[in-house]
């Protein structure tokens, strides 16, 4: 990664005592230069684009954010139901995953797509599960971009309440203890509430640190006990019904709306013993109170010093870089305990700033050979799409799935495990990086298959298309206008792909091989047209199959 690193270079950071000022003496935002946009697009997008670089070089990062903030959002469940009603079936995670593709490239809300990714691989459910439906899974991620913006503690309801969460983590259905028989309550979900989607495994410093006791060891955030007192509390809910039952509470005469609907309480099936866990107790009482319970319990970790660092430094490791500075985290961390106003949790301003940080935006800092991160290879395709305006030839944005080995690795909500693709604190072993402390979360998935699954994958893209019949493809209109010029069309892949940063030995490398592309003396000739898309699918492949291209920087 280091290696990778090194060979590329940027422009200086602007000298914030020149930036210009108003009268009243305040600092105005230096408008982006074209490749500084894109780098910024880059981090907060599936991907530049002429418009999207001309747009943001307008409004400056600023007000970009909050236009982005403001846009609506489409609803992948009524595309996803739109699909089934079509296929005649219920089950299919391609009705979700084209609707995915589709918003990914097409949808102008692109800082809310780019949130609902890395959400989606930190409140982890996945369509390798069967017992995830399509609709369902649609409605997840639907949840997820509704809440990109919003407050955490709404966010961590909507995902504790959603049935796929639900069955996923098998709390869905988790009934009270029983002395009797034995029977204890599921205890999966309140495990990884906690280790995945809150506070983590130890306590942390608001920078991230861990924080050690007197032996220097870390100090763990719950124990057994504290899973099992949480589990008591995440029992008695099930699938909405509007006439709640037994039989409803175990699935039966389930109504349309089962799937996507937040569970909903069952009192009878809810512990009312004593609740212990991570320092509160929730008494024992005759009444149940499942509703009551779980605010607590919610409110609870919400309110965990943790939170804002164990939740920040994984949003800027998907947007932004794998290894964020102790300084960097703590920023973010702040902004997520008290927004400037006193709120907790505010989503917007923590996402702001990841994205406005020095550390985020500052040319000399991403010049540090560890600065950065492994692109994930599906964000690797929706950078192609979007880069070169490539349509869909049925409307239907048929990229079936790209988790299979011979692929690219990864398909959108089809992780292996909770775990995510990759997990946040993943070193490659005997590297640099991992004597060093330092991670690489996305390497997880990049070895010999996947290596060659996403180079096999692209090469067939970039010249034919990708899906059915080649369903999604580029016709390359502005390159084919620049193949003649090997430098100019090397300049528009920099700009587009690598945000200016395009080293001298690579953009050498892809020239040569772009003249290598002969053209016919006779321009007119049908060869010439041909040879000029080999120039053009040879120059995208090569910067797309660069290490310099694999490392966001």
């Amino acid at each position: 990664m280091a290696a990778s690193l090194a060979a590329c270079s940027g422009s200086d950071a602007p000298d914030a005592a020149k930036a210009p000022r108003a009268a009243d003496g305040l600092v105005v935002e230096r408008l982006p230069t074209a490749p500084e946009a894109s780098r910024f697009l880059t981090q907060a997008t599936y991907g530049p684009t002429d418009a999207t670089i001309s747009q943001l070089r307008a409004s400056g990062y600023a007000k970009w954010l909050d236009q982005q903030m403001a846009l609506p959002s489409r609803s992948h469940l009524e595309e996803t139901t739109q699909r089934i009603a079509q296929r005649k079936t219920n089950f299919n995670p391609q009705d979700f995953i084209y609707s995915y593709w589709d918003q990914a490239i097409t949808a102008p809300d692109q800082l809310r797509q780019r949130m609902k990714l890395a959400l989606s691989e930190i409140f982890v459910i996945s369509l390798v599960d069967s017992s995830i439906q399509a609709q369902g899974a649609a409605s997840y991620y639907d949840m997820l971009g509704d809440d990109s913006f919003g407050n955490f503690r709404t966010l961590l309801e909507d995902v504790t309440l959603h049935p796929m969460m639900g069955i996923y983590l098998t709390w869905l259905g988790n009934q009270k203890e029983d002395p009797a028989t034995g029977r204890n309550p599921d205890e999966n979900f309140a495990r990884e509430i906690m280790q995945l989607m809150t506070i983590g495994l130890y306590h942390l410093n608001l920078d991230g640190t861990l924080k050690l006791d007197k032996a220097g060891q870390p100090i763990p955030t719950y124990s057994a006990d504290d899973i099992g007192g949480l589990s008591r509390v995440l029992t008695g809910y099930s699938y909405y019904s509007p006439n709640p039952s037994r039989v409803t509470f175990r699935g039966g005469l389930r109504d349309t709306e089962a799937w996507t609907h937040a569970m909903i309480p069952y009192p009878t099936y809810h512990s009312t013993g004593e609740k212990a866990f991570l320092g509160v107790v929730i008494s024992a009482s005759d009444t149940p109170d499942p509703q009551g319970d779980l605010k607590i319990a919610l409110d609870t970790l919400f309110n965990h010093p943790n939170v804002g660092p164990f939740i920040g430094k994984q949003l800027i490791q998907r947007l932004v870089t794998s290894n964020p500075s102790p300084a960097y985290v703590g920023r973010v961390a702040a902004v997520f305990n008290d927004n400037g106003k006193g709120v907790r949790g505010d989503m917007a301003a923590v996402v702001r700033a990841i994205l406005l940080d020095p550390e985020a935006r500052d040319e000399a800092i991403a010049q540090d050979p560890d600065f950065g991160k492994v692109r994930e290879p599906i964000v690797r395709l929706a950078n192609w799409a979007r880069a070169f305006n490539a349509t869909s030839k049925s409307g239907q944005w048929l990229i079936p799935s790209t988790s299979a080995n011979t692929s690219l690795g990864q398909a959108p909500l089809m992780s292996p495990s909770v775990f995510n693709f990759y997990r946040p604190g993943y070193s490659p072993p005997g590297t640099r990086l991992s004597a060093d402390g330092r991670v690489a979360p996305e390497f997880q998935i990049v070895d010999e298959v996947t290596v060659a699954g996403y180079l096999n994958t692209m090469q067939a893209t970039i010249a034919f298309g990708i899906g059915g019949a080649h369903d999604v493809k580029s016709d390359y209109a502005t390159e084919l206008d620049l193949a003649r010029d090997p430098g100019a069309l090397a300049d528009r892949l920099n700009l587009l792909l690598l945000s200016g940063r395009m080293s001298s030995q690579l953009r050498r490398q892809i020239i040569e091989a772009v003249e290598d592309v002969r053209l016919p003396p006779n321009a007119a000739e049908p060869k010439a047209t041909n040879a000029l898309r080999g120039r053009v699918w040879v120059g995208i492949y090569l910067t797309m199959a660069s290490p310099e291209y694999l490392v966001q920087r």
